[in-house]
C-alpha cells in the first residue's frame, strides 16, 4: 500500500470523485482507503446492493493522458481472463471528467484473502504451499498464450535503457509472449493464488512474469529458490533475456525512488545473467 498523494488537493479531488463513482455505481464504502502508486488509484471496500462486498477501484490521469495501456489494462485484462485464471471478476466500470481529469471507476469481486506481501519487495518468505505454485505456474501459462496486440515492453526501450543501466547491448526480443506485466507478491494473494492489479498486462519476453517475481523476491533467497525451480524458463536463453530487462526496469525505478535497497541484489544478479 502506497500514500495518498502529498498535495491536499489532489487527495481530496480523488476523495470526491470516489464518491462521485460509488454513488454512481450505488456502492456504499464500507472499508479504509488504500492509495496506489504515487496517489495515481484509490481503492475501497464497498458494499454493492447485488454484488454484495465488492473492490471499488478509481483511476486518475489528465484528461489529455487518459488512454492506452494503463488506462485500459483491467478492462482489457477481464474480456480475456475472467473465469479463466485466478483474478478479480470485473463487474462494471464507469468514467467521469472533472477540473482537466478523467477518472475511471471499477467494480471488482472482492478478494478475501491476504496479500503474500505488504510490498512488492519481498522481505520474508510466506512459504506457500506446492498448490500456489502449481495454481500459479498454470495461470502464467494460460496468460502467455492469450492473443494480444498490446505492448508490456517495447524493443525500443530495451535498446535504449539496458546499456544506460547495464553498460551491456540490449538484447534483440525474438520470443514475445503475453505476461502479467507486474508480478509480485504484493500482487499475489496468499492462498489460492489471485492474480491481482493488471492494468499493465501485454506482450513481453518469454519468462517476464518470472523473472520479475525473481527479481522482487531476491531478498528472500528461500522464495527465489522456489521461483527458479517452478519456472525453467529462466534457464533458457529467452528468461536470461527476460531478466535482463526486468532488472533494468527496477534499476530505472530505483534511480527515481522506488525500492534502492533492493539494488544490490540486482546488480548481483546482473552480474550472472551478463
Amino acid at each position: 500500500m502506497y500514500s495518498p498523494p502529498a498535495d491536499p488537493t489532489d487527495r481530496q479531488r480523488m476523495r470526491r470523485a470516489f464518491a462521485r463513482s460509488a454513488r454512481v455505481l450505488g456502492a456504499t464504502i464500507a472499508g479504509p482507503e488504500v492509495w496506489g502508486w504515487h496517489g495515481r488509484t484509490l481503492s475501497v471496500r464497498v458494499q454493492h446492493p447485488e454484488r454484495g462486498t465488492c473492490w471499488l477501484r478509481l483511476l486518475s490521469a489528465p484528461q489529455d493522458k487518459a488512454a492506452g495501456k494503463i488506462w485500459d489494462g483491467n478492462r482489457q485484462a477481464a474480456v480475456l481472463f475472467d473465469g479463466y485464471v485466478n483474478k478479480p471478476l470485473l463487474y462494471d466500470t464507469t468514467e467521469s471528467s472533472s477540473d482537466g481529469y478523467a477518472y475511471r471507476s471499477e467494480l471488482h469481486q472482492y478478494i478475501d484473502e491476504p496479500v503474500s506481501s505488504p510490498s512488492p519487495v519481498l522481505r520474508r518468505d510466506p512459504n506457500p504451499p506446492p498448490a500456489w505454485w502449481d495454481s500459479l505456474r498454470t495461470d502464467l501459462d494460460h496468460v502467455s498464450a492469450a492473443p494480444v496486440n498490446r505492448m508490456a515492453v517495447r524493443q525500443e526501450w530495451v535498446d535504449r535503457t539496458v546499456p544506460r543501466f547495464l553498460d551491456v547491448p540490449g538484447p534483440r526480443i525474438t520470443d514475445w509472449r503475453t505476461a502479467h506485466g507486474d508480478l509480485h507478491t504484493a500482487n499475489l494473494t496468499s492462498h489460492t493464488p489471485y492474480l491481482l492489479d493488471w492494468e499493465g498486462f501485454g506482450l513481453a519476453p518469454a519468462g517476464y512474469d518470472a523473472a520479475m517475481l525473481l527479481a522482487y523476491s531476491l531478498l528472500a533467497p528461500a522464495f527465489a529458490r522456489r521461483v527458479r525451480d517452478t519456472f525453467p524458463v529462466l534457464k533458457t536463453e529467452p528468461g536470461r533475456i527476460a531478466q535482463l530487462v526486468v532488472i533494468t526496469e527496477l534499476l530505472q525505478s530505483a534511480s527515481r525512488g522506488d525500492h534502492p535497497e533492493l539494488v544490490p541484489a540486482l546488480r548481483a544478479l546482473a552480474s550472472e545473467v551478463s
